[in-house]
């Protein structure tokens, strides 16, 4: 069936299926919205009918409520997404708790925070690797999967992509074939989606129905491109040292990614800094390296972002694979794709080498080595560095990077199990965790991102390998737990250093006349900043090193509105102190001020915005 009516399509699926639904769609981006709300809206009117979504990753534009965040926010999201974006309706209300009874939604992944709140999501939450949800989905009897594909006209007829997401389509389409169960695939074109090759590209006939209308042509969610912190920067250049040329590369989404990726592009195109950068920081580990890539990496991804563009781009990503389906020589396998505006651009826009390299495949073949071609992909993974993020690590080297200790989940397990213990599989392969060491909570309080006891961990202790923060290296493989401490104590916040120290020796994991050696009782957030305004630092040190959303009055208005938002979990007393201090305010600033509609405030409460603005805008610029 091939149609551009919206409604035929939810009256075909009621149809074929019948008044209880159970629905699978896509994590991410490859989502379509809007026949997701269609469907929503028929099953809330129906209260003789069910619904129950199996996904992940469901993205929304943040809901700002604050005046002063408001302010800023609005017009950008408007800009971003589009005046007219369609919220997921499920989504929505699953946050609120305020879902029909006769509509459940399960999530194995959740838009970082987003679902802390909210009751339903939580219980119905799927803990489960990556690699593990096509066989969830086929034992939870999933009658239709819907979403977003590419079209592509040629002289020989259309061509369809599964573009963003083949990761988990294309498990889950074999797993029910080889049942011989019967499953539809429904499609629905979106014209700004890239069209991808390799596995990605299926004939029509592997859809049941194919949705074709300007009706559904709306913004594809980009994430905005969010600036790099100092510490950000540190644990991008120590991660970086352990990418071997010639080697292979995973990495993920956020800011500590994408620092990484820009050392990465320092390390190639100012070697003679980033040496500098090693020297000054004294670091001495023995498998770091500080060459050029004149092999180049080859890329394999769950999440195909935008640093792989970076990297190619800056001819780093150039090590070729074969394909071993279309023989096809490829510096990169991807599953699914999410990013920023310009990723998108790129990705539509790529050159005939660059679109031939880029193959598009199904998780399974990314996330793991169990396959009837596993020496091929052995021999493939040469060198392998799987880099990830996480929230927490105990001194034993335990991770946790999903849930908090009370069990709310944060986001979800994804492929981050599997990218670390398929580095203990592959020869000469390393998992790199990357975190922050300190986070900051109302009333500035300070609390370490290492801890001393066990609660719920993604990655077990036996499974360790190197930890990085904004303070330096943990190679914890293979050592005793007494050598792991002592690691991981060397890259603590000194604030933090002798509470678990203490703790450990109360333990007996660690001698009770050891002591943290000098040269790692400075770990201070001082210190970095100090460091950073180094020539070796200063000049690659940018919070927008590849491009902003924001325009340059937002640009600093979002580091502003940063430095105004920690002084608010300080204390009140320090804004109040602020309202009766001589800021600048010779018109430096008019356009910032002007974007935030305070240019001329109309109150009180507008001249206190104004002069908080500007007290952090004079510091910053």
């Amino acid at each position: 069936m091939q149609t551009s009516d919206l409604n035929s399509v939810v009256e075909f699926i009621f149809k074929s299926i019948g008044k209880n639904i159970k629905l699978a769609a896509p994590l991410g981006l490859g989502k379509p919205n809007d026949l997701l709300n269609a469907l929503y809206d028929h099953v809330e009117k129906n209260q003789d009918h069910t619904l129950s979504i199996f996904t992940a990753l469901s993205l929304s534009p943040p809901t700002v409520t604050e005046d002063l965040a408001a302010r800023f926010f609005t017009p950008f999201k408007n800009r971003q997404w589009g005046e007219s974006y369609p919220i997921l309706k499920y989504y929505k209300a699953a946050q609120k708790d305020q879902l029909p009874q006769n509509i459940r939604v399960h999530e194995f992944y959740f838009q970082a925070g987003t679902a802390l709140n909210s009751k339903h999501l939580q219980r119905n939450y799927q803990s489960v690797n990556y690699t593990h949800v096509a066989e969830n989905i086929y034992n939870s009897d999933i009658q239709v999967l819907v979403q977003l594909i590419a079209k592509k006209e040629t002289p020989n007829g259309v061509r369809y992509s599964l573009s963003c997401n083949p990761d988990l389509t294309l498990d889950v389409y074999d797993i029910y074939k080889r049942a011989h169960k019967k499953f539809m695939i429904i499609g629905v074109v979106h014209p700004e989606l890239p069209f991808l090759e390799g596995d990605a590209e299926v004939g029509s006939d592997f859809f049941q129905a194919i949705l074709d209308t300007s009706e559904t042509n709306h913004q594809l969610f980009a994430l905005p491109r969010m600036p790099m912190t100092v510490e950000d920067h540190f644990i991008g250049f120590y991660s970086s040292l352990f990418v071997k040329d010639g080697g292979t590369v995973q990495i993920g989404i956020g800011s500590l990614s994408d620092a990484l990726v820009n050392s990465l592009i320092i390390r190639e195109k100012n070697n003679s800094s980033y040496r500098n950068r090693l020297k000054l920081l004294k670091v001495t580990h023995k498998n770091c390296h500080s060459d050029t890539f004149s092999q180049g990496l080859y890329g394999l991804t769950e999440m195909l972002t935008d640093g792989f563009m970076h990297l190619r781009q800056a001819h780093i990503l150039k090590r070729h694979v074969v394909d071993e389906n279309s023989g096809t020589k490829t510096f990169i396998h991807g599953s699914f794709i999410l990013g920023s505006k310009p990723f998108y651009q790129w990705l539509r826009d790529l050159s005939p080498s660059d679109r031939s390299g880029l193959r598009m495949t199904r998780v399974s073949k990314v996330n793991d080595l169990y396959d009837p071609k596993e020496t091929l992909l052995r021999h493939q993974r040469v060198h392998a560095r799987f880099f990830n993020t996480t929230m927490q690590v105990s001194l034993l080297g335990e991770a946790a990077s999903e849930t908090l200790s009370n069990g709310n989940v944060v986001s979800g397990v994804g492929g981050q199990y599997n990218f670390v213990s398929m580095s203990h599989e592959l020869k000469g392969a390393r998992s790199i965790l990357m975190l922050r060491s300190v986070r900051t909570e109302s009333g500035n309080k300070r609390l370490s991102n290492i801890i001393s006891g066990t609660g719920h961990f993604t990655i077990p202790r036996h499974l360790r390998d190197i930890i990085i923060t904004e303070y330096g290296i943990a190679d914890v493989r293979g050592k005793t737990d007494e050598e792991c401490i002592q690691a991981i104590l060397n890259i603590t916040d000194s604030q933090f250093q002798n509470e678990l120290l203490q703790q450990a020796k109360k333990n007996h994991k660690i001698s009770d006349d050891y002591e943290i050696p000098a040269e790692f009782k400075n770990n201070t957030s001082e210190k970095l900043l100090e460091l950073s305004r180094l020539p070796e630092f200063k000049n690659e040190f940018s919070p927008f090193p590849f491009g902003s959303d924001f325009t340059k009055e937002e640009e600093n208005l979002v580091l502003a509105l940063e430095q105004l938002k920690e002084a608010k979990k300080k204390s009140a007393l320090e804004l109040f102190k602020i309202l009766f201090t001589s800021v600048g305010d010779n018109g430096k600033f008019d356009n910032e001020l002007n974007r935030m509609n305070l240019l001329k405030p109309k109150n009180l409460k507008e001249k206190i915005y104004r002069k908080l603005i500007l007290y952090y805008l004079n510091r910053i610029i």
